[in-house]
């Protein structure tokens, strides 16, 4: 990837953690949007409701990170959407994921210091 498409990618990255387990859950498989609905609850995200998640399908759709097409062979029920990740959707996964590692290293160096701190004040060290 060169460095324009690169900073292309960082400019239209995730904003939180719900398009970013939406982009997950569409890497390991396409789905409905109800049933990502449900399956977001895997991440802790559960207050969430369908109209949400279905405009963050709608604006990554926009941004070219997901696809969606009608899936007309189901046996009940009228079509409903199935939405699938695109090559720049997992690039964006991807980027995000390292974000959230970096970010990761600088949280877990803050709790060791702040530890570090506490113990020595146990310890009468000012």
């Amino acid at each position: 990837m060169g460095k324009a498409q690169s900073r292309q990618i960082r400019g239209c990255r995730a904003t939180g953690m719900r398009e970013a387990a939406l982009l997950l859950l569409l890497h390991r498989e396409p789905a409905h949007g109800y049933t990502l609905l449900e399956q977001l609850k895997e991440f802790g995200l559960r207050e969430i409701s369908s109209s949400v998640i279905y405009r963050a399908l709608r604006d990554m759709e926009a941004r070219g990170w997901v696809a969606s097409m009608w899936d007309e062979e189901q046996t009940q029920g009228p079509p409903r959407r199935v939405y699938c990740i695109t090559n720049l959707g997992g690039q964006v996964l991807a980027l995000w994921v390292q974000d959230l590692e970096e970010s990761r290293k600088r949280i877990d160096y803050l709790l060791r210091a702040y530890d570090r701190h506490v113990e020595k004040r146990k310890n009468g060290h000012h």
